[in-house]
């Protein structure tokens, strides 16, 4: 009975760290899948093909749009800038 109360704060850390770690994540999920939406180009089926992986593969879509799309769109946009 003491042993829980001894360990209470742990538990309420990690539950608040994995809640973070959720929202964050679902956040960054929603964000990639409308930017996905407003910026890329819709020649062919890039942009439903995009949609499809972010909505399907969730966490990991949204990752690895992030990491492939996302910085072609703002080195071209960096470009067109100067």
């Amino acid at each position: 009975m003491i042993d829980s109360w001894i360990f209470f704060p742990v538990q309420i850390l990690l539950f608040l760290l994995f809640a973070g770690i959720v929202i964050g994540s679902t956040i960054f999920w929603i964000w990639m899948l409308i930017d996905c939406v407003m910026n890329e180009p819709s020649q062919g089926n890039d942009k439903l093909i995009w949609v499809i992986i972010i909505v399907f593969a969730q966490l990991l879509g949204a990752l690895i749009y992030f990491i492939f799309r996302r910085q072609k769109h703002n080195a071209v946009s960096d470009a067109a800038d100067v």
